[in-house]
């Protein structure tokens, strides 16, 4: 059965209207990812922030290595908001990113079992639970190599992000990869770019242009050549380098970095916000 609450919360999530929310609910069973592809598939604008998921509190923490060749992410989780905006946990949490990055764990568990000042982060983890009340946990751990790594942190510790270029770090370059992470903040891209866009989310996409394109009644033979110009589209609007730039709408995230090297990409993201 389908909740007035289920209803409500893909409504916030999409900003769809709520009998349409209904129906795409009935239609995939409750599965929410599931309904947002049946309401894009019936010609429904729905919004890519999600703004209505819940959310966990906590602070996300970015940070690189010297060189500049390694970054880590590390979410830690809290249930107020009051305790995520203080000082001391802010603290700590980053404590808990710099032993990323001395250590270079692989997973959170490994992360752990790593010491911070004489005791392993799981314990310290145990003290801080018993000092502020509430439950705390890692929540999330990303890392990632390249040329040049550059961190960016957004809306007070509730987003971070690493970005990858495939050129050595120089401050021009440090600079255009730093705009590249702010732009993954803001729009959340897919993927670096069209060459990196995973073949399902392809095959997905091109599956919402063909049902768009019977729904508004085109001829079956011009079906195929319409989802492909749609999966054009896609690419300029959910890949990175193809984005229009945030910070200066006449040119796209590539012609951004071109500014600093013409050869300049990014050849990878990691991207991790609350809820």
């Amino acid at each position: 059965m389908i909740s007035a609450s289920d209803v409500n919360k893909l409504r916030q999530q999409t900003g769809a209207g709520l009998m349409d929310c209904k129906k795409a609910l009935i239609e995939s069973n409750g599965d929410f990812e599931e309904a947002i592809v049946y309401l894009r598939k019936k010609g429904q604008k729905v919004s890519a922030s999600r703004a209505g998921r819940e959310a966990k509190e906590g602070v996300v923490i970015a940070l690189t290595s010297e060189d500049n060749k390694f970054g880590v992410i590390v979410q830690l989780s809290c249930e107020t908001d009051f305790v995520a905006k203080n000082q001391e946990f802010i603290v700590f949490a980053t404590s808990l990113a710099q032993v990323a990055l001395e250590k270079r764990p692989t997973n959170v568990d490994e992360l752990l079992r790593h010491e911070l000042n004489g005791l392993p982060i799981s314990e310290r983890i145990v003290e801080q639970v018993g000092k502020i009340g509430e439950k705390i946990e890692v929540a999330a751990y990303e890392t990632l190599s390249g040329e040049s790594v550059v961190p960016y942190i957004h809306a007070g510790n509730r987003l971070g992000v690493l970005a990858a270029t495939n050129k050595p770090a120089t401050p021009s370059i440090l600079e255009a990869a730093k705009d590249a992470a702010m732009q993954v903040a803001a729009l959340n891209p897919v993927s670096p770019d069209e060459a990196s866009v995973p073949k399902e989310v392809i095959e997905r996409e091109l599956e919402i242009g063909r049902e768009q394109a019977r729904n508004e009644g085109k001829p079956e033979e011009m079906i195929e050549r319409i989802a492909e110009g749609k999966l054009k589209k896609f690419y300029k609007e959910s890949t990175l380098m193809g984005q229009q730039f945030v910070k200066d709408s006449s040119k796209t995230v590539a012609q951004r970095l071109a500014e600093a090297d013409k050869e300049l990409k990014v050849t990878a993201f990691k991207r991790v916000a609350l809820g």
